[in-house]
C-alpha cells in the first residue's frame, strides 16, 4: 500500500534533520560549545591563534583540530563570516518537552519567553543572551518560520545557546495554553496596550510570567494575541518610536523581573 504524501514528506523531514548539521564559529560560540557536554561535535578547524585563544577547551571538546592558513580558512562558512579563525561543526541541540524544561529545579519565580515569526537570527541571538543574563527558563518559537539555530545566531548569543534554552514547538498558540494551565500569566508585548507590564504584575510578580514577543511590524498575529492573558506594553517616554524586537526582550524581561 502506498504512503500517503504527508506521511512520506514527515519522513523525509525526520531524515533530513537526522542528518543536518550546524557550523559554528567565533571563539566564543565555539569555545561554549566546546565545553558542553550535551553538544554532538563532529569537526572542528582553527587557525593557529585561534587554537591558542581557546586554550583547553579544545582538549575537553574532544575533538582533533585540523589547523589552516588563515588566509584558507577552510570551514563552509559565508564568507562575510566574522569567524575569527575558529569554526565547528555540531549537531542542533535537543533541549527536549516545553514542560520538562520550564519545570526543572530552579529558582523562583519562573520567566519564558515566546516568540512569534521572530525569524532573524540576531534578533534570536541577543534575545538568548538577555535570557540567560535575567534567568529566563526557556526562549520557545515555532519550529517553522522562526529563526534556526545557525552560526550567525550562535555568535550574536555568544555563548548563551549552549545554555540558555531555545525550545521549538509546532504552535505556539498551543504552547501558551500549556503555559497557562502551568499557571503562568501570559503577557503579549502590544505598544497599544492599555497597561504597562508593572501595572499587569503588580502584586503578581511572585506568579509564573511568560512574555510573548511579536515580528517586528506586524506584531503579534491575532491567535497569539487572543491566547494571551492580557497585553502589555512597554513604558516609553515620549513619541520616540519603537524598540527593536531583542532590546524590547531585554527590557521586558527587566520588567517583569521579581
Amino acid at each position: 500500500m502506498k504512503k500517503p504524501k504527508w506521511v512520506v514528506a514527515k519522513e523525509q523531514d525526520k531524515r533530513a534533520a537526522a542528518a543536518a548539521t550546524v557550523w559554528l564559529f567565533g571563539i566564543h560560540a565555539v569555545r561554549d560549545a566546546l565545553l558542553n557536554p550535551q553538544r554532538k561535535k563532529l569537526r572542528l578547524i582553527v587557525t593557529p591563534n585561534a587554537l591558542d585563544r581557546l586554550g583547553e577547551a579544545v582538549g575537553q571538546g574532544g575533538l582533533e583540530p585540523e589547523i589552516c592558513d588563515p588566509r584558507k580558512f577552510a570551514a563552509p562558512l559565508d564568507p562575510q563570516s566574522v569567524h575569527q579563525g575558529a569554526a565547528l561543526e555540531v549537531k542542533a541541540l535537543d533541549w527536549g518537552k516545553l514542560a520538562d524544561v520550564v519545570l526543572k529545579d530552579g529558582p523562583e519565580p519562573m520567566r519564558v519567553v515566546l516568540l512569534d515569526r521572530v525569524t532573524d537570527p540576531h534578533n534570536v541571538g541577543a534575545i538568548l543572551r538577555s535570557a540567560e543574563v535575567f534567568g529566563a527558563r526557556a526562549v520557545v518559537a515555532v519550529a517553522r518560520n522562526a529563526a534556526p539555530e545557525t552560526g550567525a545566531l550562535a555568535k550574536t548569543a555568544s555563548g548563551a545557546l549552549e545554555r540558555q534554552p531555545y525550545v521549538r514547538v509546532r504552535n505556539l498558540a498551543d504552547a501558551m495554553v500549556e503555559l497557562r494551565e502551568m499557571g503562568f500569566i501570559v503577557l503579549g508585548l502590544d505598544g497599544e496596550a492599555d497597561q504597562t507590564i508593572e501595572q499587569a504584575l503588580d502584586g503578581k510578580r511572585d506568579r509564573p510570567v511568560a512574555l510573548v514577543m511579536g515580528a517586528e511590524g506586524p506584531g503579534l498575529r491575532e491567535k497569539t494575541r487572543e491566547t494571551c492573558t492580557q497585553l502589555v506594553r512597554i513604558d516609553a517616554s515620549g513619541g520616540f518610536g519603537s524598540l527593536n524586537v531583542s532590546n524590547a526582550a531585554a527590557v521586558a524581561l527587566y520588567a517583569a523581573k521579581e
